[in-house]
């Protein structure tokens, strides 16, 4: 094998690891997309359902303190540790502590949503986004005669 061949080889490599990284990234985006409208279908639905708000807390990553937030929205989980905003934002409200945040709250940053929640995490529990949502709906319109329920994107 020639010094061509290896530097052929190398290209060839390199080619198919960029195609196999931009097919990622428009799989990755394409998911964040059907997220995205599945949280604006929830914010929607539950702002007409009169579905109430919660001014949302923020929790430390060692799990122990509880900060404040300028949001207001809904959890989505049970543990709250995922929220959707009022503005339709998903966010994760895991923060890091001190005495700062304790002082004067803290101000989570908004993710991309993920179509199914906890998958890859290491205790093997993962839901489907519009599972939860759904149920969060559900949960929030258990009156008796109400039987008006909006289908969820691609459901």
């Amino acid at each position: 094998m020639g010094e061509d061949d290896g530097r052929e080889w190398r290209e060839r490599q390199q080619r198919a690891v960029r195609a196999h990284a931009d097919a990622e990234a428009r799989r990755r985006a394409a998911e964040q997309a059907q997220a995205a409208e599945l949280v604006a279908w929830f914010v929607a639905e539950a702002t007409r359902r009169g579905l109430p708000t919660t001014r949302l807390v923020a929790r430390g990553y060692d799990g122990r303190g509880r900060y404040r937030t300028r949001l207001t929205g809904w959890y989505v989980d049970r543990a709250g540790t995922r929220a959707v905003d009022t503005a339709g934002r998903f966010h994760l409200l895991t923060v890091p502590g001190g005495l700062r945040a304790r002082l004067f709250g803290v101000d989570p940053q908004p993710s991309p949503a993920p179509l199914v929640v906890g998958a890859g995490g290491r205790d093997g529990e993962s839901i489907p986004l519009r599972t939860l949502l759904t149920r969060l709906l559900d949960d929030g319109t258990d009156e008796p005669g109400s039987t008006t329920r909006a289908a969820a994107p691609g459901a």
